[in-house]
C-alpha cells in the first residue's frame, strides 16, 4: 500500500487524524511524518533480518547497520545484513542517486532528495528512498516505530510517507566563545542531531580551527585542519553537511591581541579588522582560500555580524567612508573571494539585534551580493518577527533564520524560551520563504555544559522538518520517551519540566545572566535588597531544582546513562546551590540586625557562631562544602565533554567563591571573639572583602 495510490480525500483525511487518533496506542513520532496510517497487527521482530537493493552502496549499508545496531539493542539480537535468511525481512531500498549532503537550492516535496516511504505489515518492511539521505531518515522513523523490548519487541503495521518542510536544518555550535568540544565531543552531536533529521552543522569558529601559515593565532585552542577533515568525514556518513561559520570583520580579538597584528584592527588590539588594509585584505584572501580547500560543503558562512566597531573606529580607519557603504564593500569583497572558491555565501543580518545595521541602514537590503543568503537572528520571544525578515524577503534576498538555544549566559538552559522563539520565528519565517534554520547554540558565559543543551538541539531540527506546528506541551515526554526510552523516560520528561521551572524561578531572582550572578558578592546591597524581595522565587528554585535532581537520580537507577543525564543533574545542583546562597545571605543579614546594642555574648554564641559560621553544621559552612562538590562535578563534566583549554578560568570562579566564604567564615569568628557587651557589632558590610 502506497499513499501515492490513495485517493487524494482519504489521504488527506489519513494525515488530518495523525495527531488525534493515529497515534493512540503507538509511539509518538519526533519529527511527526506527513502521511501515516497505522493498519491492524504488527511486525515480530524476533527473527527479522535487512535487506538492501541491488544498487546498495557504503551509504545504504551505514543505514542498514544503525538499523542493525538500534535493533539489537531492543531485542538483544543481532539482524543480519544482506543475506537471505528465514523469517521477515526489512529491505531498504534506493531508487535515485546516493545524494548524500544537502546541495545549494533544494526544495521541499514528496519527490525531493530526503523523502522517504514506509510500509511495514506482518510480512516485512519495505523502505524506499530517492537518496541515501531519504533511506537513513526512514531508519531513524523505523527506530522509533519499535514497541517493547526482547522477545516481544515489534514494528505496528503502518503505511507511512514523509519529506521535510524545509530543505536546510541546521545547528550552529560555538566553538570559539567558550570551551572546546573534544573532537569525539563533536561526533556525538552530529550523531545526535541526525537522529532528529537535522542536515547541517555549522562549526562557528573565531579562528579556533588551524590557519596554516599563523602559529601565534591560538595555539592551545584551535582544532587541526586533520581534526575538522575527519568530523567532515564522520558528518558525511550521517547525512550531514558540516558548514563552516567564520567571522570575517568583528569578533577577531583572537588575532588583534597579538601584538603583531594590532595594527591591522580597527582599533589596535580591538576585535574589528580595517576592511582597506592591503594587508588585512590579503590576510582574509588566504583565510578564505584554506577554509574553502578545507570543508567541501558548498555553502560558506562569513559571519560579519556584530561589527561594533564600524562606526566608531572602521570608518575613521577606512578614510572617513559611510559605515553602510563600508559594509556592502567589504561584503562584496569576501562574497567574491567565496564565490570564486565555488561556495554560496551566507552571512548574519543585524536587525533587531546585534549591531541593528540593516534598521540603521536599509538600503543595504537591495544592494547585497547577488545569491547571497540573510541570516537574520533574533533570540527573544516576540509576537511578530516580521520586522527581522522584510527587509530581506522584499528585496528578494534569500534568507534562512537564526533562533538561539538560550543557555549561553543562564545556569541551565531556558527551554521556554527556547521553544516560543523557535516556533514564532519559524512560522513567521515560512510566511516570508526561509530556505532554512540555524539554531545557534552559543557558549558567551564560557562556563555552558552543552550537553544541558540537547532537547534544544532536538527541538530547531524536529521543528523545521515537520509540517505541522511543534506541541510543546507534550515535547518533553516525547522526546525523553524517544531518546531515554519508555521507563526512563518518564522520569525524565517531568525533570525537564522541573529543571525548567528552577531556570525560570533563579533568573526572575538573580536578574539576567544568571550564571554570572551565580558568583555575585550576595552582601552587595543592590543583591541583598534583590534577594529579600525575591525569597519566593529562591525557595521554588530551590524546590524545583531539588524535585529535578530526585527524578533524575531515579532515571540514573534505571539506566546508566554518562552522556546527557549528568550534566543536567550537575545545572540542577547548581541552581540549588544559587538559591541557597542567597537566601543564607538574607538570613545572615537578619541575624546582624536582630544583634542590637543589647545583644550578650550568649546571643553572640548562638546566632553568629551556632547559626552563621559553625565549624559543622552551619550556613557558611554549607556554601563551602557545596561549592567544592559543585567544583569537583563540574571538572568531571567538563573533561567528559571538552579539552583542557579554558578549564582553569571556569575552575577559578569555584575556588574564587569558596574564597569567599571562607573569608566570611573568619570574618564571623573574629567579631565573636572580639565582642564585648554593650558595643555595637561591626556593620554587616564588614563580611564583604
Amino acid at each position: 500500500m502506497n499513499f501515492r495510490s490513495i485517493p487524494a480525500g482519504i489521504a488527506l483525511a489519513a494525515v488530518c487524524l495523525c495527531p488525534v487518533l493515529a497515534w493512540a496506542g503507538h509511539n509518538a513520532l519526533l519529527p511527526q511524518p506527513r502521511q501515516v496510517r497505522y493498519g491492524q497487527g504488527s511486525l515480530s521482530l524476533k527473527n527479522v533480518s535487512i535487506g538492501l537493493g541491488t544498487e546498495a552502496v557504503a551509504e545504504d549499508r551505514f543505514a542498514a547497520e544503525d538499523l542493525a545496531a538500534a535493533l539489537l539493542r531492543n531485542t538483544g539480537r543481532a539482524a543480519p545484513i544482506g543475506k537471505s535468511a528465514a523469517g521477515p525481512r526489512i529491505v531498504l531500498t534506493r531508487t535515485g542517486p546516493v545524494a548524500a549532503l544537502p546541495a545549494t537550492d533544494e526544495q521541499p516535496g514528496p519527490d525531493s532528495r530526503e523523502s522517504y516511504q514506509l510500509s511495514v505489515t506482518s510480512q516485512g518492511v519495505e523502505a524506499r528512498a530517492p537518496s541515501s539521505a531519504g533511506l537513513f531518515y526512514a531508519v531513524q522513523t523505523l527506530k522509533q516505530l519499535v514497541e517493547g523490548n526482547g522477545a516481544d519487541a515489534t514494528l505496528p503495521a503502518v503505511q507511512i510517507e514523509d519529506w521535510p518542510s524545509l530543505s536546510y536544518r541546521g545547528v550552529m555550535m560555538d566553538l570559539s566563545h567558550g570551551p572546546m568540544p573534544t573532537a569525539d565531543e563533536i561526533k556525538r552531536q552530529i550523531d545526535f542531531l541526525a537522529q532528529w533529521k537535522g542536515n547541517q552543522y555549522y562549526f562557528y569558529s573565531e579562528l579556533s580551527i588551524e590557519l596554516k601559515g599563523y602559529p601565534l593565532i591560538n595555539p592551545n585552542g584551535r582544532y587541526t585542519q586533520g581534526q575538522v577533515r575527519e568530523i567532515i568525514q564522520y558528518a558525511r556518513q550521517r547525512h550531514v553537511d558540516v558548514v563552516p561559520c567564520l567571522e570575517f570583520y568583528g569578533h577577531l580579538h583572537d588575532l588583534f591581541r597579538i601584538e603583531r597584528y594590532a595594527d591591522l584592527a580597527a582599533l589596535p588590539h580591538g576585535g574589528d579588522l580595517n576592511p582597506r588594509d592591503p594587508r588585512m585584505q590579503q590576510m582574509v584572501k588566504d583565510w578564505v582560500g584554506q577554509m574553502a580547500a578545507l570543508f567541501p560543503s558548498p555553502w560558506f558562512h562569513v559571519g560579519l555580524d556584530e561589527p561594533w566597531e564600524l562606526e566608531r573606529a572602521g570608518s575613521a580607519a577606512a578614510g572617513g567612508m559611510a559605515p553602510g557603504a563600508l559594509y556592502l564593500e567589504h561584503l562584496n569583497r569576501i562574497a567574491g573571494l567565496v564565490r570564486a572558491s565555488g561556495k554560496r555565501v551566507l552571512f548574519w543580518a543585524d536587525v533587531a539585534a546585534g549591531a541593528a545595521l540593516f534598521e540603521k541602514y536599509p538600503e543595504m537590503a537591495a544592494h547585497l551580493p547577488a545569491g547571497t543568503v540573510a541570516v537574520p537572528w533574533h533570540y527573544h520571544v516576540e509576537k511578530d518577527y516580521t520586522r527581522m525578515l522584510a527587509p530581506f524577503s522584499q528585496a528578494r534576498v534569500p534568507e534562512v533564520i537564526g533562533t538561539g538555544i538560550w543557555a549561553w549566559d543562564t545556569i541551565l538552559p531556558n527551554f521556554s524560551v527556547t521553544f516560543r522563539n523557535i516556533d514564532g520565528f519559524l512560522a513567521d519565517g515560512r510566511k516570508h520563504g526561509t530556505m532554512g534554520i540555524i539554531n545557534t547554540n552559543w557558549a558567551d558565559d564560557a562556563q555552558i555544559l552543552y550537553r544541558m543543551t540537547l532537547p534544544g538541539i532536538a527541538y530547531g531540527a524536529v521543528a523545521a522538518w515537520q509540517s505541522v506546528p511543534m506541541d510543546r506541551g507534550h515535547f518533553f515526554a516525547d522526546y525523553c520517551a524517544r531518546f531515554y526510552g519508555d521507563r526512563t523516560g518518564a522520569e525524565m520528561a517531568p525533570a525537564l519540566e522541573s529543571l525548567e521551572a528552577a531556570e525560570e524561578s533563579i533568573a526572575a531572582a538573580l536578574g539576567s545572566e544568571d550564571m554570572f550572578r551565580l558568583w555575585d558578592d550576595p552582601f552587595a546591597p543592590d543583591r541583598l535588597q534583590r534577594a529579600r524581595a525575591h525569597l519566593p522565587d529562591l525557595r521554588k528554585a530551590r524546590l524545583a531544582a531539588e524535585d529535578a535532581q530526585e527524578r533524575i537520580a531515579r532515571a540514573q537507577a534505571l539506566q546508566a546513562d554518562s552522556y546527557s543525564i549528568p550534566s543536567l543533574l550537575l545545572g540542577a545542583r547548581l541552581v540549588d546551590y544559587a538559591g541557597l546562597k542567597f537566601i543564607y545571605a538574607v538570613e545572615i543579614a537578619e541575624i546582624f540586625a536582630r544583634l542590637g546594642p543589647g545583644a550578650t555574648r550568649a546571643d553572640i554564641s548562638f546566632w553568629l557562631d551556632r547559626q552563621a559560621s559553625a565549624r559543622n553544621h552551619g550556613r557558611v559552612g554549607d556554601l563551602m562544602d557545596l561549592i567544592t562538590e559543585l567544583k569537583d562535578e563540574y571538572r568531571r563534566a567538563w573533561e567528559a565533554e571538552y579539552t583542557p583549554y579554558r578549564l582553569g578560568s571556569a575552575l577559578g570562579r569555584f575556588d574564587a567563591e569558596y574564597a569567599y566564604w571562607l573569608h566570611v567564615q573568619v570574618r564571623l569568628r573574629d567579631i565573636q571573639r572580639n565582642f564585648q557587651e554593650g558595643n555595637p557589632l561591626p556593620p554587616l558590610d564588614s563580611l564583604r572583602r
